[in-house]
């Protein structure tokens, strides 16, 4: 039984590293807190899905700049650069490249909304069309 609960407790410690591992090293952060991150530090949501899936249903005031265009369009997002940016895509490494990109360029707090626009709706959270 101790045994058993040392494996438990040793897990759950081990846990955030597991879990940012596999989002390729990339600080996510949950709905919640990227509401959080919105209202109190001025935060910009970049949503990387194709124009018609935004289109379809997005985070209000989110930015769309498709993942395949994101190189020749990052200089619109040059002025941001004081504020967080939260990547919200779908489901894989595409946040993960997206913001390995905009820390290249300059851009010191960028974070993956762990489950993008899926989450954001689990959350009950409105979206905008």
């Amino acid at each position: 039984m101790l045994f058993g609960t040392a494996a438990v407790s040793g897990s759950m410690l081990l846990w955030p590293l597991i879990s940012r591992a596999s989002a390729g090293g990339v600080a996510q952060v949950g709905a919640v807190e990227a509401v959080q991150l919105m209202n109190r530090r001025d935060a910009v949501v970049l949503d990387v899905r194709d124009s018609s899936e935004f289109a379809a249903g997005h985070i209000p005031n989110a930015r769309n700049i498709p993942f395949n265009e994101l190189e020749n369009r990052l200089r619109e997002l040059e002025k941001m650069k004081s504020r967080p940016i939260i990547v919200s895509a779908p489901a894989g490494p595409r946040a993960a490249k997206v913001c390995a990109a905009l820390q290249k360029i300059g851009f010191t707090d960028v974070v993956a909304l762990r489950g993008g626009l899926n989450a954001w709706v689990e959350a009950s959270l409105p979206i905008q069309k």
